[in-house]
């Protein structure tokens, strides 16, 4: 599993971000989190990580300053691999990028489709890395098996769509007809077994592997992968794991292949065969033959999502609940097609639990943590422990909208906050400050303020310092500088900038029209 270290002051993106991670690469990561580089550069002592993704405006120790510590602290071997996150499109920030040899400089708000490709590109580069070091060790030992073994592995990693045609002859080997099996375990309480855990499970029920099966392998995601000369072998292991072992194997086999050169392809269907256990809880073994015929498969439930966004937040949750089993058909769940399935948890997902987080703000770490493993239906063994999971975290969810517009309804909060912002806008403010000023949580007050006052926070306050510095640009006296620091911009570029954004036309240009207007008033006065 690859190392990550998410570091960022702020608590709900390093949160939120770890939650995306985790459901788009489901099991491929383990991630900690600091909340500034000194902290992230101690966990990085304790646990060398492979891969670190940091914001650079942090307290304490900034970014540049953990890539600088970093770069010592690894001098002479292999560092992590770094993505730099800042909320700045500054250029001096992407030379430092460049400088400390980053993977890549990512602006806030960080687009998922960016952050994942940049995973990706990481992702391969180091498993290119660790198969090129693989295949050198299996060449010294015997090199024309393990030359074989390293071509299908390397299939089986997508690092190859296809055996080229010079490759069908070191593949050629590969005694034909063969059958390819893929295989999960996991122990009486649900818990999934570790890849050499099933492994030696299956060593105790057949014998040894490599004596028994033409081929034994590891794909991308640790599952156990066995090419065999037939099917019967494979048939009686899930009966004898569950008599002898109180433990579930489940098997997906493909087709039976004529030749070498089907490799992948049966590959591919073992892993749809063995998906399909998903939907089966008594599925020991399931035949992808099985999974072409009969299969049902409805029109994607638009009306019915609409509406289940829309029930959030009302006191209807048996009726959530009856809706929830029509959008899946539970009735019809044996003979579901499973991209029928697949499609409609990236649909709940995507049009109704990001649109909730969208409009709502981010929510507790409760219900972070609860879509982390909701939002993938492969966290689970079977579907009917996703389906529940879903359906708690709907529910919770309820309970959480319910609250926010509960929140909405007491003015006094932002009454208090307003006064809060009107003191202390000259101060480097944020909403984190104002929200803790007022006993709300970061989210619930996000949601509210916006509500309360028709406007986010961040332009609340920019509309608040404008009115002041246009006070103070009234007169002759004070330098714009002066001007921008008084009202709390943290530089005369930034002042400007918002100025005109504001205004349309330049902090400089409003002090001259002011002026010029009191001076045509004077005149006007004098002649009368």
């Amino acid at each position: 599993m690859t190392t990550m270290l998410i570091v960022d002051d702020e608590k709900m993106i390093r949160q939120g971000l770890k939650a995306m991670i985790e459901r788009e690469f489901p099991s491929m990561y383990s991630i900690a989190l600091a909340g500034n580089g000194e902290e992230a550069l101690e966990l990085y002592r304790q646990e060398q990580r492979d891969i670190i993704i940091t914001d650079i405006r942090m307290p304490v120790m900034d970014g540049f300053a953990l890539l600088e510590a970093l770069a010592r602290l690894t001098a002479g071997g292999e560092g992590p691999a770094v993505v730099i996150l800042s909320g700045y499109d500054d250029f001096e920030y992407a030379k430092n990028a460049i400088r400390h040899r980053v993977k890549d400089y990512l602006l806030k708000p960080i687009r998922r489709d960016e952050l994942f490709e940049v995973l990706s590109r990481i992702s391969g580069e180091r498993q290119e890395r660790e198969s090129s070091a693989r295949r050198q060790a299996q060449e010294a030992r015997d090199f024309r098996r393990e030359l074989r073994t390293a071509r299908l592995r390397g299939l089986l990693m997508h690092q190859e769509t296809a055996p080229a045609p010079e490759q069908l002859e070191e593949l050629a080997a590969l005694a034909v007809p063969f059958t390819l099996a893929v295989m999960a375990g996991y122990y009486a309480d649900g818990t999934r077994m570790k890849p050499e855990e099933v492994r030696s499970l299956v060593e105790r029920l057949a014998g040894p592997l490599e004596q028994r099966f033409l081929e034994v392998l590891a794909d991308w995601e640790g599952k156990l992968v066995l090419v065999s000369g037939g099917k019967e072998q494979l048939q009686a292991l899930p009966k004898l794991a569950e008599a002898k072992e109180r433990k579930s194997l489940q098997i997906g086999v493909s087709r039976t292949a004529g030749h070498a050169g089907e490799f992948l392809a049966c590959y591919e269907e073992a892993c749809r065969a063995l998906q399909y256990t998903f939907l089966s809880p008594q599925a020991g073994l399931m035949d992808v033959a099985d999974t072409f015929t009969g299969r049902l498969i409805f029109p994607a439930p638009e009306a019915e999502l609409r509406k289940l966004l829309n029930m959030l937040g009302t006191d209807r949750d048996k009726e959530l609940r009856q809706l929830l089993g029509q959008i899946f058909h539970i009735d019809e769940l044996p003979n579901l097609d499973l991209s029928y399935v697949e499609q409609t948890a990236r649909s709940i997902n995507e049009r109704v639990l990001d649109e909730v987080f969208r409009v709502h703000g981010e929510a507790s770490v409760e219900v972070l943590k609860q879509y982390r493993m909701a939002g993938n239906m492969y966290n689970y063994r079977h579907f009917h422990d996703y389906y529940r999971a879903l359906e708690h975290l709907l529910l919770t969810i309820n309970d959480y909208i319910t609250g926010i517009r509960s929140a909405h309804t007491e003015h006094a909060d932002m009454e208090k906050a307003l006064r809060y912002i009107e003191e202390n806008y000259a101060r480097p403010l944020n909403m984190a400050m104002v929200s803790n000023h007022v006993s709300l949580s970061y989210s619930y007050f996000s949601e509210a303020f916006k509500v309360y006052t028709g406007e986010s926070f961040v332009v609340y306050l920019k509309k608040v310092r404008i009115r002041h510095a246009k006070e103070l640009l009234q007169g002759n006296t004070i330098k714009l500088n002066a001007v921008s620091e008084a009202v709390g911009f943290e530089n005369s570029k930034q002042f400007a900038r918002v100025f005109r954004e504001m205004e349309g036309i330049s902090p400089g240009e409003y002090r001259t029209k002011h002026l010029l207007e009191q001076s045509t008033s004077r005149l006007r006065d004098g002649q009368s």
